[in-house]
């Protein structure tokens, strides 16, 4: 069964060579590394949506290193606590560089692991590094898959629109979510604000879908300088970092930060699931 679909007229499209198309004469060219542009220029909001190369290049070096592999670890331990053993398609909203698509695609057999980004440049970089993956330039406002096609999805700090998440997950299928916790990057926080306030919790509701999990994950990092700067330069706090901020953590010979992520997740709806809420 297709389970893309058409961003400009919603039927399927069907791959033949290097082109996706659909009974309505569109058609999307896939690019040399594998992936392909759903992302009409009509639906984007900026030349260049998304993050840009350096925050970009500062993630893939922060997250090769390793400071966030307990999240990696935690995320893939709470998929299989909700299905044992993975199959059909997965779909990672936001995905950067696939650091956490390439640690899902390990997990699911037979069927396909999807990545989504609106960022053209990290799709590129990861279609080049996770062949095994089939990514796609989109926006998470507007899934291109087809009603009823994903068996589950992977949304960590993205932003998600839960009427697409209804149309695209099918009855019983599972949507994993990581967002921040209170006090997620304190100490990099009060680098750049005078008063560092506690994360707010936002208490999501997803309609059609039951929460079936909900946990919490913290740890300190001891970074270098180097690494401190990475961070900063990865998050939306490097917009208000001053250059002077970047050279003074730059400089540092370590630096110790808190990390403070909630994992959630939800079931599907459907008549013949009845669901067991986990504390």
């Amino acid at each position: 069964m297709p389970c893309y679909q058409c961003p400009l007229c919603h039927l399927p499209l069907v791959r033949s060579d290097n082109v996706w198309s659909c009974e309505g004469l569109h058609r999307f060219d896939c690019a040399r590394e594998g992936y392909v542009n759903l992302l009409p220029v009509q639906f984007k909001r900026s030349k260049i949506p998304g993050d840009n190369q350096d925050m970009m290049h500062s993630r893939r070096a922060f997250l090769d290193a390793g400071h966030y592999q307990p999240l990696r670890e935690r995320v893939v331990g709470a998929i299989l606590a909700l299905q044992p053993q993975p199959t059909g398609n997965w779909l990672d909203i936001g995905c950067g560089e696939g650091y956490y698509t390439a640690a899902l695609a390990e997990l699911v057999s037979q069927g396909q692991v999807y990545g989504l980004d609106i960022a053209k440049n990290a799709i590129r970089a990861a279609a080049r590094r996770y062949p095994q993956v089939r990514f796609c330039v989109a926006s998470s406002q507007r899934l291109p898959f087809n009603d009823h096609a994903l068996d589950g999805i992977l949304r960590i700090y993205a932003p998600c629109n839960p009427a697409e998440m209804l149309r695209t997950v099918k009855p019983g299928g599972v949507v994993v979510t990581v967002a921040p916790g209170p006090r997620h990057l304190f100490q990099l926080k009060a680098q750049i604000y005078p008063q560092v306030l506690l994360h707010a919790l936002k208490d999501e509701q997803f309609p059609g879908f039951t929460p079936v999990l909900s946990e919490s994950l913290s740890y300190e990092m001891d970074l270098s300088g180097a690494a401190a700067a990475a961070l900063l330069q990865m998050t939306p706090f490097a917009w208000r970092a001053s250059i002077d901020v970047m050279a003074r953590l730059s400089g540092l010979s370590h630096f110790t930060c808190e990390t403070d992520f909630i994992i959630r997740a939800w079931r599907r709806d459907s008549e013949s699931y009845d669901p067991i809420i986990a504390a």
